[in-house]
């Protein structure tokens, strides 16, 4: 029985230390010139975009589901006027524009209250 128990503890013992060493190697990634070149360009124009500068719209608050539809309608009502949902725990905003004044947006923001009456003017960042 001791033989058996220190068999078992040599083996164990040299698993450990095999899987140590595994642990050490390098994995190296080959990635085609043209992905590098396209994912180089996407973080320059992603840089560019800025929406802490701007005003933005906050058209609705509240469940993804109405979210969803108030995005849809929005969408439908103003084409010209960029959208999106964020995800703010535990509701959902519809935001909408990138205005660089805040006389722009106080434009937009009154147009948009006709159809959407409890939209806010927004400050991102601020």
């Amino acid at each position: 029985m001791r033989i058996l128990r220190v068999f078992s503890l040599i083996t164990f013992g040299l698993f450990s230390i095999s899987q140590i060493a595994a642990q050490n190697k390098k994995v190296v990634v080959n990635e085609p010139y043209n992905i590098a070149k396209l994912v180089e360009t996407k973080k320059n124009n992603n840089s560019t975009i800025s929406t802490k500068d701007g005003f933005r719209l906050q058209v609705f608050y509240g469940d993804g589901t109405q979210a969803r539809q108030a995005l849809a309608s929005f969408r439908n009502q103003y084409p010209e006027i960029g959208a999106t949902i964020i995800y703010s725990t535990p509701s959902y905003k519809v935001m909408a524009g990138n205005f660089k004044t805040r006389i722009e947006a106080e434009r937009n923001l009154k147009a948009v209250k006709e159809n959407f009456p409890k939209t806010l003017l927004i400050r991102p960042g601020k």
